[in-house]
């Protein structure tokens, strides 16, 4: 009797796609990704239909005008100062500890939490690019103008409530907020620098 002769098996791959799809799945769930970095800020409001640019009346005393141009070069309010500067200008502008009619005009307001207080709530901070201004300055600016934010807010939740602002309840978060709401305003960007 003659014997047959064996043959081998094949190799069964119908398990194949469903270990590759096992696999790319775990690397995507455990692979970390760059996050892009930019500012948390929450848009305004579009403007109702009825309400026209010259209903909007801002007092000259309530805003800081912040001017960058194509240079990097800082003006505020006709002063020019460094990026350095900026955080301590933008703070003593929010605050006005002592009053002056030159900064944004105080006035009493009863806030949750804190009772009645003298806020100058109606300031607006306004910045200005020119259209050669690096993103890079502009970033700084903008990181710099929401760091005068914290800081008041972080200044006023240990002077309140003994904690940070971020450590604070969400309550005591809308006191502060109420205290030293953030008011940046974006102008559009001008040609000072005469290239286009």
């Amino acid at each position: 009797m003659a014997k047959k002769k064996r043959t081998v098996p094949g190799l069964n791959a119908s398990s194949t796609a469903d270990i590759s799809f096992i696999l790319l799945i775990f690397f995507l769930v455990t692979t970390s990704m760059d996050t892009d970095m930019g500012l948390v800020r929450r848009l305004p409001p579009p403007p109702e239909d009825e309400q026209s640019e010259a209903e909007i009346d801002v007092k000259e005393r309530n805003v800081l005008n912040v001017k960058i141009n194509s240079a990097g070069n800082l003006m505020v309010n006709g002063d020019y100062i460094g990026l350095d500067q900026l955080c301590e200008r933008a703070k003593e502008f929010v605050q006005n500890p002592n009053n002056s009619p030159s900064l944004p005009e105080k006035h009493a307001k009863n806030i949750p939490l804190l009772g009645m207080c003298a806020v100058t709530d109606k300031h607006v901070i306004s910045v200005q690019t020119d259209r050669g201004t690096s993103y890079n300055v502009y970033f700084q600016v903008q990181n710099e103008l929401v760091r005068a934010y914290n800081e008041l807010r972080d200044e006023l939740a240990k002077a309140r409530f003994g904690k940070v602002y971020a450590n604070c309840t969400d309550e005591q978060q809308e006191a502060i907020r109420g205290y030293y709401p953030q008011k940046i305003s974006e102008a559009e960007p001008k040609n000072y620098g005469g290239e286009k």
